[in-house]
């Protein structure tokens, strides 16, 4: 183990934001994101331009199957076949999809240690039912603000990172001068590493899932210094992978989840915001995400907008 990499359970202790907005809270960091902040967010709109940062819900998306499977859309009505007054026929249809197949945010109920979720809430209360505590559904008022996207691939001048790439705190302080932008309390943070473009060079899943570049665990100080609300990336798991001490697993999840509330939102495409903040040199905006509302869920799909 490199002495640079924290302890995961001295980190957490270090960064947690267990009983700071009460012993019952199941929000985490979002409680961060205040109606003053999101006021002040909204004068981050001045061209009126928004940017789809979500993939599309489909059969070509980046889950190799296994675990998880790329959404499954089915037909139950198509028109045909029926006898309606005047003419009329309509169709429908359905979904079959893990929550997390695509862009997504990882609720607060989705990782834990020691027997214990955010807060101090119960592990075991996560059953076949859901999760009894930190469900998805109490991010339902919606994530939105101001948001903040750091381009690290763009900043190392690569078209995406490698995978087991650790991004560092001394990073995304570069990022933030190359930039010309601050992270601060309530901003929902956006790195990008490139991933999303390698799936699209590559399509091919098995490689993209096989591992990543993302945060190393050293960044959870950065994150809670500026007290960020929700950090999102163009990977599927946000932390680098494989994972800076041998034989662990998810560290930086456990320690951002479970420790410090911060809900996580994955594989985001920030393609062509990416190009956008690049061009006008503007790397701040207003993000509006509101997750689904789905009781007691781990996660939820999403297709987030910056707005320019």
């Amino acid at each position: 183990m490199s002495d640079a990499v924290p302890d995961m359970r001295e980190l957490g202790s270090k960064v947690s934001n267990w009983g700071r907005w009460g012993a019952d809270d199941q929000r985490g960091a979002t409680n961060l994101i205040t109606p003053e902040r999101v006021r002040a967010a909204a004068g981050l709109v001045r061209r009126g331009d928004i940017f789809d940062l979500g993939i599309p819900l489909d059969s070509d998306g980046p889950q190799p199957g296994g675990a998880r499977i790329n959404p499954i859309r089915l037909m139950s009505e198509n028109g045909q076949e029926q006898v309606l007054p005047g003419g009329y026929r309509w169709a429908d249809d359905y979904v079959f999809m893990p929550l997390q197949a695509a862009s997504q945010y990882d609720g607060l109920a989705h990782v834990h240690y020691d027997d214990r979720l955010y807060n101090g809430h119960p592990g075991d209360s996560v059953t076949v039912k859901g999760a009894a505590f930190n469900g998805i559904e109490h991010q339902a008022r919606g994530i939105a603000g101001r948001a903040v996207l750091l381009d690290i691939a763009r900043l190392k001048g690569v078209d995406w990172l490698p995978a087991g790439t650790a991004i560092t705190p001394e990073d995304l302080d570069a990022a933030c001068e190359a930039h010309g932008v601050t992270v601060g309390p309530g901003d929902i943070l956006l790195f990008r590493t490139g991933y999303r473009r390698k799936f699209l060079t590559e399509r091919d899943p098995a490689s993209f899932m096989a591992g990543e570049p993302g945060l190393g665990l050293a960044t959870a100080r950065w994150l809670r210094d500026r007290d960020v609300a929700v950090v999102g990336s163009d990977n599927w798991g946000i932390e680098v992978l494989p994972g800076e001490r041998e034989g662990a697993l998810f560290e930086l999840h456990m320690v951002l989840i479970r420790d410090m509330g911060l809900t996580l939102a994955e594989l985001l495409d920030l393609e062509e915001l990416a190009e956008d903040c690049a061009a006008d040199g503007v790397h701040e905006f207003f993000y509006a995400g509101p997750p689904l509302k789905f009781t007691r869920g781990i996660g939820t799909p999403i297709n987030p907008l910056a707005i320019k």
